[in-house]
């Protein structure tokens, strides 16, 4: 796959977990089912909805950014690390997921992994097809 590729199919499933997390806030996915049933009231529930949903949005900007949608104001070096920061915690949120308390948490395991195997495609270097050059053997190098 392609790194392009990788970067907007992440932006598409952001989009979509973006308005999971609004869903959350207006109340209709209980947030009970989330954050490993930790939650314990309206308060907290906003509080972290909001700051979710302020990572995810950053996510896609940076996204923006190294697919080239976006004008690079922030320095590519900066982009590259801020992904691989985001690789190893969805790695480590995988884990997290297996032992979540709820089985509905428990299936985004497979969202997280599939986040942290995409944006290591975005991040592996690409294999150039560039053909070495053929020696002339009248010619030593």
């Amino acid at each position: 796959m392609k790194p392009k590729t990788a970067i907007k199919i992440i932006l598409y499933v952001l989009v979509a977990v973006i308005l999971f997390h609004l869903s959350i806030m207006l109340k209709i996915v209980p947030y009970e089912i989330t954050w490993g049933g930790r939650l314990k009231n309206d308060s907290e529930m906003y509080a972290f909805e909001t700051i979710s949903i302020i990572i995810n949005l950053f996510l896609f900007l940076i996204l923006l950014i190294k697919g080239k949608y976006l004008k690079e104001f922030i320095p590519i070096k900066i982009v590259n690390i801020t992904l691989w920061v985001f690789f190893l915690l969805f790695v480590l949120n995988t884990v997290g997921n297996i032992f979540a308390k709820t089985n509905f948490e428990k299936y985004f395991t497979l969202l997280t992994f599939a986040f942290a195997i995409l944006i290591w495609i975005i991040l592996r270097k690409e294999k150039t097809n560039k053909k070495k050059p053929k020696r002339n053997k009248d010619f030593p190098t």
